[in-house]
């Protein structure tokens, strides 16, 4: 359960560092939006993400994993569209798919930063 609560928590550190850094893609609510932004997009990556990278094993082969971050923006932009109010990616499909690539990779870094310091 303490596990569950520590990437919850790097989780909404790094959509909250992604939306600060990235323009385009913006946080409203508050820390409770933010913390229910973090918990969907845990689920999110936890059952959907599996799937859809084993549908697109060979592209992401292909591209020598380059299409992960596709999958990522992805699942950001489905996080986005199941928490309308609470997650706002701007602009029309391409460049929201675009600010999404960007943001998902900000938060890949921040979130693989945050567990190497942090303690588990």
């Amino acid at each position: 359960m303490k596990r569950l609560f520590f990437r919850l928590a790097i989780n909404a550190i790094a959509l909250w560092v992604a939306a600060y850094l990235i323009s385009g893609l913006s946080l409203e609510g508050g820390v409770a939006r933010l913390l229910l932004a973090a918990a969907v997009f845990g689920l999110v990556n936890a059952l959907i993400r599996p799937i859809v990278k084993l549908l697109t094993l060979p592209i992401n082969f292909i591209t020598l994993g380059l299409f992960t971050f596709v999958v990522n923006a992805l699942m950001l932009m489905l996080t986005a569209w199941l928490i309308p109010d609470g997650v706002t990616i701007a602009g029309n499909f391409f460049e929201s798919f675009l600010i999404a690539v960007a943001a998902s990779i900000v938060i890949s870094i921040v979130s693989t930063i945050l567990s190497w310091i942090l303690p588990d």
